[in-house]
């Protein structure tokens, strides 16, 4: 048994992962996602490409994207940008909020079976160049690397369940780590008791955007449960204060292996190859700056960005079979 990271250019030892942001939007095609949230669209390979190498030679290393099936994936794009940025991509299979589908959408309809053969098939087989919005397949060389799952809330709807049930099917499969959206930080608590109870390794699942609901008391509850969290809102806060910057330094030294942080960067205004701010780079760079300022120290930021990022997205491979 040996470790191993998913990226869409193929497998890589944990090692070399580098510097990751653990959720961003490199691409979002048209689709409904984006019919329905015009400026969600980042179609360009060149843009991504440009900000992508900026982000290199800032010293990051890594993404992780976080648009999954039918929702405006392409991982043939994604593939593109990484080879000519050097950035490692981690591409998700998995499901989105409702809003991001049609009513008819397969995903409202489908067993959990259904769904995770999908999900499973994505991960060991190739991800669908069409991103499953049928009615053919044709899989491709680009394997996902994760599973994006969501809710909106503390409540579960039907089609939330079904997914989550899907979700943990893949994962139990195929030990494939699980990224999750939380609706404005709301729900955190009630998404580790559900992955839980399917029997989900929460020291495998990611909670993306804990940090705008920012009162640490919540957050060490979230953190104690053994699960990880992303923040992203580091950029996003009005004013002096910066709530996301609090968390990291009240809490990543009495929960060091559980922090990781990216941008959810969905919007062309927020990257500078699109002609925004503050760029993909903000992290690297301003927000570095000020954690340094207020005492985080080098093994702590490598901790966020390095070593988190490897252990978590890590899954384990069966040499045997040469399936996972």
């Amino acid at each position: 048994m040996s470790e191993i990271i998913r990226t869409v250019l193929g497998d890589i030892a944990p090692q070399d992962l580098g510097c990751c942001y653990a959720h961003e939007h490199i691409i979002i095609d048209a689709s409904v996602a984006t019919l329905r949230y015009p400026d969600f669209q980042l179609h360009s390979v060149g843009n991504g490409v440009a900000e992508l190498s900026q982000f290199y030679a800032d010293g990051g290393r890594a993404m992780v994207d976080s648009m999954p099936c039918d929702a405006g994936r392409n991982v043939l794009k994604l593939a593109q940008i990484s080879q000519q940025s050097k950035v490692h991509i981690l591409c998700p299979t998995g499901l989105h909020l409702a809003k991001y589908y049609d009513d008819g959408h397969w995903s409202h309809h489908y067993s959990a079976e259904q769904m995770a053969e999908l999900f499973i098939a994505d991960i060991t087989q190739g991800i669908d160049r069409y991103d499953y919005s049928g009615p053919c397949v044709d899989r491709t060389g680009h394997r996902a690397g994760l599973i994006k799952i969501a809710t909106a809330g503390k409540n579960f709807t039907a089609r939330d369940k079904t997914i989550f049930a899907a979700a943990a099917h893949a994962h139990r499969t195929t030990g494939a780590p699980i990224l999750t959206h939380v609706e404005q930080g709301i729900g955190a608590m009630e998404q580790a008791a559900q992955l839980s109870s399917l029997g989900v390794d929460l020291r495998k699942v990611v909670l993306s955007h804990t940090d705008r609901k920012a009162e640490p008391a919540y957050h060490r509850d979230i953190l104690q449960t053994g699960i990880k969290v992303e923040y992203d809102s580091a950029f996003r806060w009005q004013g002096q204060a910066n709530p996301t910057l609090e968390l990291v330094m009240q809490l990543s030294g009495e929960f060091p292996h559980q922090i990781m942080l990216g941008m959810d960067a969905a919007r062309p205004s927020y990257w500078q190859s699109y002609g925004g701010q503050p760029g993909l780079s903000y992290l690297l760079n301003e927000f570095s700056d000020l954690l340094r300022e207020r005492g985080l120290s080098q093994e702590q930021w490598q901790r966020i960005f390095i070593a988190n990022p490897a252990e978590t997205y890590s899954f384990l491979c069966h040499p045997e079979s040469g399936v996972i």
